[in-house]
């Protein structure tokens, strides 16, 4: 049954409505003040005292660090190689086909209950490879019915001819407004000479997904085998293909970032976890004046977006040591490519309340206590509702996903189940550290 919002505050980073409706299905059919309402038999929605808002996007995230939550392990880092060694790669070579379905269920669970409707995920395990975007696949979009972009992340630690596969297959086979699959790297210390052939020999034109100077290291590892940077030595590969993403670039030089511009590349900044792990945080200045398009994501620390959005805005403002280079509306520039990048891969149109437009839409309780209009809604938003973020119901192609904060029942079991699978995983890794 077509659905109709009304009464509703209406906001999509661009245009603001003070009371409006939104009429829609699977797509947006039509938008406008309540004064041009005309009921024909939908069902209602009240949206007074609500603003709706487009579903958001995650740009960057591994879901399989949900699994780490709790998670015990030795642990005294000096390095950024050494959080690698004693907590991540002990995590992800321990991942089955049943690790990754569960941890995905929760992690979409999470990300949609925080307005979250897409996720541009960067997969690894180690135990099963092949079958495991599809189990992604099978969690996020399937049951959970969030959109998600899906890669292998291939390196010498796991069978690469078997990462190789995983990421081609996913490709071919699901390509729809809901699925796509990007070519997984894990990074440049990670990949060999011979592996990056191999990779070439079956990419074509494929969009790759690859951490980049995520640490001072990773650059440091490049020059000292390979006499290059990282993104000469990628580009001499050919690896570079329009779309690709670039992860973290903390330590990329200017003709890395004149590279990354002219193959069309974007990146995806991930400030919360940059900070975390000491390794810095992206220079978000010389990227605009490089006219790079950069997406956000929130590397697996967490299952939301608009907590990004604050450490991208703070950070900056340190970084740059004066809050006038970066504001809202370049935060709103970085929200826009999120949304412009995710279409160019999926075919989709997210991110407006527009006719025509995917209907992924959230309802957020708000009564304004001070005057809201178009100029200042983006204010509202992030000096009021980001810092606790949580949707009343959430849309997927016009599906509801959250009603009253919460998804199904059935969903709430099957997250209920997923300790037990975190636990086995646990197990494996505490009887690795024994051995």
């Amino acid at each position: 049954m077509i659905k109709a919002i009304i009464h509703a505050r209406i906001y999509d980073f661009e245009s603001y409505i003070e009371q409006g409706f939104v009429i829609f299905d699977e797509k947006i059919i039509e938008i406008g003040p309540m004064k041009q309402f005309k009921d024909q038999g939908y069902e209602i929605i009240d949206g007074a005292n609500h603003l709706v808002l487009p579903g958001l996007i995650t740009g960057h995230t591994h879901i399989y660090s949900t699994f780490a939550r709790g998670m015990s392990v030795p642990f005294h880092p000096e390095n950024f190689q050494d959080i690698l060694d004693q907590l991540w790669w002990k995590l992800d070579r321990n991942i089955n086909l049943e690790t990754t379905y569960y941890s995905g269920l929760v992690s979409a669970v999470d990300h949609v209950k925080n307005g979250v409707t897409t996720m541009i995920d960067h997969h690894a395990s180690g135990i099963d490879i092949t079958g495991t975007l599809e189990a992604l696949k099978k969690a996020v979009c399937d049951d959970v019915h969030l959109r998600g972009i899906f890669a292998f992340e291939t390196s010498d630690r796991f069978d690469v001819e078997k990462a190789i596969e995983e990421n081609v297959a996913f490709h071919k086979d699901y390509r729809s407004p809901f699925t796509a699959g990007l070519f997984g790297l894990h990074a440049s210390m990670s990949l060999s000479e011979q592996t990056l052939k191999k990779v070439k020999n079956s990419l074509g034109d494929m969009p790759i997904h690859i951490h980049v100077a995520e640490s001072v290291m990773d650059e440091k590892d490049s020059q000292e085998k390979y006499k290059e940077r990282i993104l000469n030595r990628l580009n001499r590969h050919g690896l570079l293909n329009k779309h690709s993403i670039i992860a973290h670039a903390i330590y990329v030089d200017d003709d890395e970032l004149k590279i990354i511009k002219d193959k069309d590349c974007v990146i995806a900044v991930n400030f919360s976890s940059n900070m975390n792990n000491s390794v810095g945080v992206p220079p978000l200045k010389r990227f605009r004046e490089h006219g790079i398009p950069v997406i956000v994501g929130n590397d697996g620390i967490s299952s939301a977006i608009t907590t990004e959005y604050l450490s991208l805005y703070y950070a900056t403002h340190l970084l740059d040591q004066t809050p006038n280079l970066f504001g809202l509306g370049e935060l709103k520039k970085m929200i826009e490519d999120t949304y412009l990048y995710t279409n160019q891969i999926l075919g989709t149109h997210l991110g407006k309340i527009q006719k025509g437009y995917e209907a992924d839409l959230l309802m957020v309780p708000y009564i304004p206590p001070t005057p809201i209009n178009q100029d200042n809604a983006l204010g509202h938003l992030f000096f009021g509702l980001f810092h606790s973020f949580k949707p009343k119901h959430v849309y997927i192609a016009g599906k509801q996903i959250v009603t009253n904060y919460e998804v199904s029942d059935p969903l709430i079991s099957k997250y209920q189940e997923a300790s037990q699978y975190a636990q086995k995983l646990w197990e494996r890794i505490n009887n690795e550290v024994k051995s």
